[in-house]
Order: C-alpha cells, then sequence, then structure tokens
C-alpha cells in the first residue's frame, strides 16, 4: 500500500463519520482514528515483509467498507461474553486439544471443569506444555483452532463460571 492509498484511505474514514477504523492486511497494519474536527490521524501499527504476496486495491478497499459494520456488530458479542471467564494462551506456541493424535480431546464445549484441570497443550520449542483450568465451571466456547499458533496472551476459552 503506497502513501497515495493511505491518504485516500484517510479522507475515505474522515468522510464515513467513523471515530476509528483498524484495517490489518497479510503485510501491516494500520488504525486510523479521525478527530471532532473530521481530521485524520493515521498510525502505522506494524509492517511486517511477506514474501510472494502482492497488494491489490480492490482488495484494499473491501475490507475498509466493511471494517466499520464490523466494528458496530462486536459491541453486543463483547456485552455476551462479559459473564464468561477467558482462559489465554501464557506461551507462544503451537494449540493442541489433544495429547496425542490417536487420543481424544482434553474437554469439549459443555463439558464441567475444575481448576486444575488440563484444557489442552501448548508446544513451545519441541516441549508441550499442559495448561490447566485456574477455575471451575463450564466451557462455552473453544477459541483457536487445534494445530493453530497461538500467541502469548491469546484467549484460548471461554468458562461460564456460574
Amino acid at each position: 500500500m503506497d502513501l497515495k492509498e493511505i491518504q485516500n484511505l484517510i479522507k475515505f474514514v474522515a468522510k464515513s463519520g467513523a471515530s476509528e477504523v483498524k484495517l490489518e492486511m497479510d503485510d501491516f497494519k494500520i488504525t486510523i482514528k479521525t478527530g471532532e474536527e473530521g481530521k485524520g490521524e493515521t498510525t502505522i501499527l506494524q509492517q511486517v515483509p511477506m514474501m510472494g504476496n502482492t497488494m491489490q486495491q480492490p482488495a484494499m478497499q473491501q475490507p475498509v467498507a466493511q471494517q466499520v459494520p464490523v466494528q458496530e456488530a462486536e459491541k453486543p458479542k463483547a456485552d455476551i461474553s462479559d459473564n464468561y471467564i477467558t482462559v489465554k494462551s501464557p506461551i507462544i506456541g503451537t494449540f493442541y486439544r489433544k495429547p496425542a493424535p490417536d487420543k481424544p480431546t482434553f474437554v469439549e464445549v459443555g463439558a464441567d471443569i475444575k481448576a486444575g484441570d488440563v484444557l489442552c497443550v501448548i508446544e513451545a520449542m519441541k516441549l508441550f506444555n499442559e495448561i490447566e483450568s485456574e477455575v471451575s465451571g463450564k466451557i462455552v466456547k473453544v477459541l483457536v483452532d487445534d494445530s493453530s499458533p497461538v500467541e502469548f496472551d491469546q484467549p484460548l476459552f471461554l468458562v461460564d463460571p456460574s
């Protein structure tokens, strides 16, 4: 994405009336915040060089048009999940729901858990770390797919403590 496309994006956001838009593509992340007087401010959070990926202008414009409604749709989700406790990853690694490929998963949605129960394993540097629950309750949702990479403090499970 070049400077001219970023400037056009800022103008589009300012005209749309949105106060903040976040755009995340494969090789960069941009947050645009508009002030009260309609002035645009751009913060480029991170640029990661990607090999073999090419950016196309139509691909850039479509996520921006969808970004504002997505933010509005996320607000009700936050209200629903306020009742739940989020179990987060304590380390960076690869998330596994099973102790081995031929074994059953540690927990399923709807399963009752107690503090100390193993919920999953995260492989980091060829070591498999068991992630234990710190709370008792019922698993409401698994937020990560099996065998996918996870970051530090990334939500893994939603638990209903009641």
